[in-house]
């Protein structure tokens, strides 16, 4: 008799490589979205998002939380799902798998910016004409929220021969040597050629980056957002890119998702957005495969799972 049954949202062929890495574990696969009912044998989820930012929260299904002792969410920020899935049994978060996937997006837009691609792609003869393009080396890069996801760009952007300063929510020791703290946030913007946000998404942070702090802006510098949409002001945001105090914005995470029809990002020169796709490598999914399996022989061995969600922290 299996010491575990699990219920996943993570589909067939996800569950069977959790079956070929686990004993003892009977793995249910399960649909995404709000579980209405869940057999009180059930002792632990793998939880999908069950909304995209900007949706209303769904209500909370009559029974919640059936008989689960544990969650484990796909995701690292804790906004994508409503407050009632933190009641009762203990959640933890997938901090750390996908860092990697965003530290590599986060170059490739700095390294597009520099480049100015793809508009110096031509298709026709009458476009080939030289233009100036800018480097990597020597430029300063800015994180916001120096976390797993600046773990893994820091080092990478270092070895590029970027400058790093960051900014986190404690004091505590970056742990790179090369890293160099900002004294504020608007210091920060102040100094870097290119700006990544990887905060969560808390009451503290929705906003942060607002008029003031762009007004701080270094001249021509750019965002780069890989974390939730709700950070930014857009109002704020289309100011400064109108007028040239930022020369880009590279938004992989928008609020809401997706972006209405008439949203004034689609249109806009200086905006280039991706439809929050910086994870969708195969590589995560492996990544979150070995925390899963992690965490589930720490569950089987009665030690608490990693990376228990504080809602304070929104991880």
């Amino acid at each position: 008799m299996a010491a575990m049954r699990l219920a996943s949202q993570l589909g067939e062929q996800f569950d069977s490589a959790i079956r070929a890495r686990t004993r003892d574990v009977d793995v249910v696969s399960i649909a995404s979205g709000v579980p209405e009912a869940l057999p009180m044998d059930i002792d632990a989820m793998i939880a999908l998002p069950f909304l995209q930012s900007g949706q209303v929260a769904p209500t909370k299904p009559a029974g919640w939380p059936f008989g689960l002792k544990w969650i484990q969410l796909v995701s690292v920020g804790a906004d994508l799902y409503p407050d009632w899935l933190f009641e009762g049994p203990v959640v933890s978060c997938a901090r750390g798998a996908t860092s990697d996937a965003l530290a590599e997006f986060a170059l490739a837009a700095i390294f597009a910016a520099a480049k100015n691609m793809p508009n110096i792609w031509i298709d026709a003869i009458d476009d080939w004409k030289h233009q100036g393009i800018g480097m990597v080396r020597g430029s300063t890069l800015g994180i916001v929220g120096f976390g797993g996801i600046g773990a893994a760009l820091a080092p990478r952007a270092l070895a590029l021969g970027m400058s790093v300063i960051a900014t986190r929510r404690t004091d505590a020791l970056f742990g790179i040597d090369g890293v160099e703290r900002a004294e504020s946030l608007t210091d920060l913007f102040a100094r870097s050629d290119h700006v990544v946000l990887a905060a969560p998404a808390t009451a503290e942070t929705r906003g942060m980056i607002s008029a003031e702090v762009l007004s701080h802006a270094k001249q021509g510098l750019h965002l780069i957002n890989l974390a939730r949409g709700i950070l930014i002001d857009d109002d704020a945001l289309l100011a400064a890119l109108d007028r040239r105090q930022l020369s880009l914005a590279s938004l992989d995470v928008t609020h809401p998702e997706p972006l209405p029809a008439d949203h004034p990002f689609y249109r806009h020169p200086q905006i280039r957005v991706s439809p929050h796709v910086a994870v969708m490598t195969n590589e995560v999914g492996g990544a979150l495969l070995d925390k899963l399996t992690a965490n589930l022989d720490r569950v089987a061995r009665g030690q608490a799972p990693e990376d228990i969600v504080d809602l304070n922290r929104g991880y």
